[in-house]
């Protein structure tokens, strides 16, 4: 019985060994696990305020876009129903319209739309002010209007294409 017990007493050290080791290990694991934890707080602190960021600067962005188009939208049905009139042979009707009007304020908003010459032509003829004896013919207006036409749409398109861009790339942010 005095054999067993000096074995027990031995494997109990032994066990005490162990356990102490093991406490230990586990204190410094501790250790590691709340500097872990604490990069990760921060690390989703910081990702929280990077994608409200984001997403005030994509708001502001989704917000000018909308502007841009409702405006592009405005311009390109101006351009369409002066077109149609001209189309319509009904120019002289047209010019006395609201929608003559809208037409010139593009003009003269866009100045980079059309050359000077197209420009000064088309609001020479939206004025009603050509010069005596001179009546531009419908087809040169309408050249002008259509290739004024075509310019805006590709406008609105690239537009349209980069907030596509824009928000499919906040959203794969976002996932991240």
């Amino acid at each position: 019985a005095g054999g067993d017990l000096s074995a027990s007493i031995s494997d109990a050290g032994s066990s005490i060994s162990d356990l102490g080791n093991k406490i230990k290990a586990a204190e410094e694991q501790k250790v590691v696990l709340e500097e872990e934890l604490k990069t990760a707080q921060s690390d989703r602190t910081a990702a929280k305020k990077a994608m409200a960021e984001a997403t005030a600067i994509r708001e502001k962005e989704a917000a000018v876009f909308a502007t841009e188009k409702a405006n592009a939208d405005k311009d390109i049905a101006a351009v369409a129903k002066a077109t149609a009139a001209i189309e319509k042979g009904m120019a002289g009707s047209f010019i006395q319209t609201s929608g003559a009007q809208l037409l010139k304020n593009v003009l003269l908003n866009k100045q980079n739309l059309l050359m000077d010459d197209d420009r000064q032509e088309l609001l020479s003829f939206l004025s009603g002010s050509q010069e005596e004896g001179y009546a531009p013919q419908s087809g040169q207006i309408l050249g002008i209007l259509k290739q004024m036409g075509d310019e805006m749409a590709k406008g609105l398109a690239d537009a349209t294409e980069a907030e596509e861009a824009a928000v499919k790339s906040y959203e794969e942010l976002m996932k991240a």
